[in-house]
């Protein structure tokens, strides 16, 4: 007897998946954009990844022509980020530089990719947008830099408002808060420079003993885009493992 594919008969809603779905999904250099795009993938959606490489994302001319060249989004995942190369020192060291470029990396890049795909989503009647955030802020960085932490709170601070202002188009906005995750050569150097010490403390201080993986935060996209996830909007979710912070 073969089985048939499942319907969820009380709201409607089958487990067809991405299919016939668009997605871009930004930072997939390595790391987490890129087990995100490959999760999608997997879910049947057309995927366009695109990192610095390919596109100055802090940069509104290159957004639009970058956009332009993709056509209508359906889901869209704002992974681009990090910090620039920067490391932690006292506020007053701080260039005026120094701090735009990360608040630009990590919050006018998420803010920008939005503007771009919502035209095409209202006219659709239907949206995912997932940004991700980080632990650093729901809390404190560990890196100690402030222009981090800061774009990270503004990004769950934006994706609180766009949840709001584009729920009655359809679309739903959320936001997943990684706790540490070895994923890319900048998470690499923080860990190695922790020491076996820190190494230690920070696995014990994580629920499951275990650092996360980039396939543990796209399994928490592949929730938020999911076709019965289709009243989640305006949510942060911690996907960290358990971690008791600082």
């Amino acid at each position: 007897m073969t089985a048939e594919p499942t319907t969820e008969l009380t709201t409607g809603l089958t487990t067809t998946g991405l299919t016939g779905k668009t997605a871009v999904v930004t930072g997939t250099a390595h790391g987490i954009g890129a087990a995100i795009a490959a999760a999608l993938r997997g879910e049947g959606a057309v995927v366009h990844g695109v990192d610095k490489a390919g596109a100055d994302l802090t940069s509104a001319a290159a957004v639009r022509e970058f956009f332009a060249g993709v056509g209508a989004v359906d889901i869209l995942v704002n992974c681009a980020g990090g910090v620039c190369g920067q490391v932690g020192q006292p506020l007053e060291d701080v260039t005026d530089e120094d701090w735009h470029a990360v608040v630009n990396a990590n919050l006018t890049s998420a803010f920008l990719c939005i503007r771009a795909v919502v035209p095409g989503m209202k006219e659709g009647r239907w949206g995912r947008v997932v940004n991700i955030s980080s632990a650093a802020g729901l809390g404190v960085s560990k890196t100690g830099i402030q222009a981090y932490t800061s774009a990270k709170a503004g990004l769950i601070g934006l994706t609180r408002q766009m949840a709001h202002e584009l729920g009655p188009f359809g679309i739903t906005v959320n936001c997943i808060a990684p706790g540490f995750i070895l994923s890319n050569p900048t998470t690499q150097r923080q860990w190695e420079s922790y020491g076996a010490d820190g190494q230690r403390q920070l696995v014990e201080g994580i629920a499951m003993r275990r650092l996360g993986q980039p396939a543990d935060i796209a399994g928490g996209v592949q929730f938020f885009t999911a076709p019965q996830s289709s009243w989640v909007t305006g949510q942060t979710i911690a996907i960290d493992g358990g971690s008791a912070g600082l």
